[in-house]
């Protein structure tokens, strides 16, 4: 796993041959006998278990991190989708789009402790920054806000359309509706749309907000580009050519930059250079790889690559370096 060249972004620039690649591949964490589609990761840091939600497989499997193993697995799931850690409440939350579906598992051994039905096409889940709410996309258009301690909806935002990607900050949200090529600023305790702006490509589905809340990345796939806005204005701030068939998104604050994960097989690199994210470089991952995590604590980005051509689906584990 490698950096490779640049030629797919447009305005990339290589990194000094001195310099580090802005990732570095550690190692691989085996998926054994999973195969298809794998969609969303999760992270428990004081069990070092890296959760992940294996659409195709029907399955969930906690990640020993230490172990390098997978050491229990949730089977019989209808496409499991998003999937969250609840720290108060020592829970794993799991969204499965096939019977609509938010269910709940004990954080120790991954026993059932509730099911709550939310809508079709359960999808994207996100636990809020104050860890009281939960809050699921589903259906032809909306998010449903979960008092998770209850395991109730407590309350419904309705949207234009089925809600990909989406970001929390306080009671703001911001989501990306591609079926509308619109991207929505709303309010979860008034249950508001504050507005509406137009995607500028096809495709949006990635979304990430960074720590401050302030700037928004938005991925399209049609064509390949990663956008920065003004999260509260919707104002651009940069557009660059980007990796193909992208998924997932994430900020590293530390070091000023964007991992951006693409199933064409790459984690494309943007470092804020003051005036704006620019492309930084290609990391080789594997075909169909389009989704993962980062996270900040343990500077590592993981990605999740499916079973294919004879290869055993794996956790692809990569440091980020200074």
């Amino acid at each position: 796993m490698t950096l490779i060249g640049c030629a797919a972004l447009l305005a990339c620039e290589r990194p000094a041959s001195s310099e580090p690649a802005p990732l570095v591949f550690e190692r691989s964490i085996p998926l054994a006998g999973v195969s298809g589609r794998i969609d969303h990761l999760a992270i428990d840091l004081k069990r070092h278990r890296l959760f992940v939600a294996e659409l195709g497989n029907g399955s969930v499997d906690a990640l020993d991190l230490e172990g390098r193993t997978s050491s229990l697995r949730i089977t019989g799931l209808s496409e499991p989708q998003g999937i969250a850690y609840l720290a108060r409440t020592d829970e794993i939350a799991v969204a499965c789009g096939g019977d609509g579906t938010v269910r709940f598992y004990r954080g120790s051994d991954l026993v059932p402790a509730g099911v709550l039905k939310v809508g079709d096409d359960a999808d994207n889940l996100h636990v809020s920054p104050s860890g009281d709410r939960l809050v699921v996309g589903y259906g032809t258009g909306g998010l449903a806000i979960i008092d998770p301690s209850a395991r109730r909806i407590v309350a419904r935002l309705a949207l234009p359309g089925h809600p990909e990607g989406f970001s929390l900050d306080g009671d703001r949200v911001l989501v990306n509706v591609p079926d509308r090529n619109a991207i929505i600023l709303g309010d979860l305790a008034s249950t508001r749309i504050l507005a509406r702006w137009e995607a500028r490509h096809g495709s949006n589905y990635p979304l990430a907000l960074d720590a401050s809340g302030r700037t928004a990345a938005i991925a399209y796939r049609s064509p390949a580009r990663l956008e920065t806005r003004i999260a509260s204005k919707g104002e651009a701030l940069t557009d660059s050519a980007a990796c193909g068939d992208a998924d997932d998104v994430f900020f590293d604050g530390e070091r000023h930059r964007l991992y951006l994960i693409c199933g064409s097989g790459a984690v494309a690199v943007f470092h804020d250079m003051g005036n704006g994210y620019r492309p930084a470089g290609l990391i080789e991952t594997s075909a169909g790889a389009r989704t993962g995590l980062f996270v900040a604590e343990q500077d590592r980005l993981f990605v999740a690559a499916p079973s294919r051509g004879g290869r055993e689906a794996e956790i692809q584990v990569y440091r980020a370096t200074p």
